[in-house]
């Protein structure tokens, strides 16, 4: 029983975590795929990122994150209309319904309702997977910044220490 609940979960979510993707890929392809392509520069541990190549990080992360921005908050609009359709859903359903208990109307507007939740569910789940991609590529940018800085430090030392020779 347990086992069958936890398989109709996984299914369900599947479905969701699937149409949640499917939103967001279009909005986050260009991050993501920058993102990926520092990943696969980062994995040559023998040649480490030269200055110019974390320039580039620095600059072309930068623009990827200004436009992801502007495009999670177009997901925030579309997360708040599902929101919006499941709600009309549910209370014209519930607005419908003469007899029965409040628990058995509110029951049956849910189930009435249940598609407008699910995409709205995925349009949640794809506003926050947006915003927590942008939150992250901060994060590698700040990374890109300090070793900048590092590299800026150490060249200001290597040279005043060896201009005393």
């Amino acid at each position: 029983m347990i086992l069958q609940i936890k398989e109709q979960v996984e299914t369900n979510s599947g479905e969701i975590e699937k149409l949640a993707f499917d939103i967001i890929k279009p909005y986050c392809k260009d991050l993501d795929m920058y993102v990926k392509f520092i990943k696969d520069c980062l994995k040559d541990g023998e040649n480490p990122p030269t200055d110019a190549e974390l320039d580039d990080f620095c600059l072309n992360l930068s623009t990827y994150l200004y436009f992801a921005g502007g495009m999670c908050e177009q997901l925030g609009i579309r997360d708040d209309m599902g929101k919006a359709l499941y709600k009309e859903t549910y209370n014209e359903t519930r607005s419908r319904l003469d007899g029965g208990t409040v628990a058995d109307k509110d029951s049956i507007a849910e189930l009435n309702a249940r598609k407008e939740y699910i995409v709205s569910s995925a349009y949640t789940r794809a506003y926050k997977m947006m915003k927590s991609k942008i939150e992250n590529g901060q994060e590698l940018l700040q990374s890109v910044k300090k070793v900048i800085s590092r590299r800026m430090q150490e060249s200001d030392l290597t040279r005043i220490g060896g201009s005393g020779k």
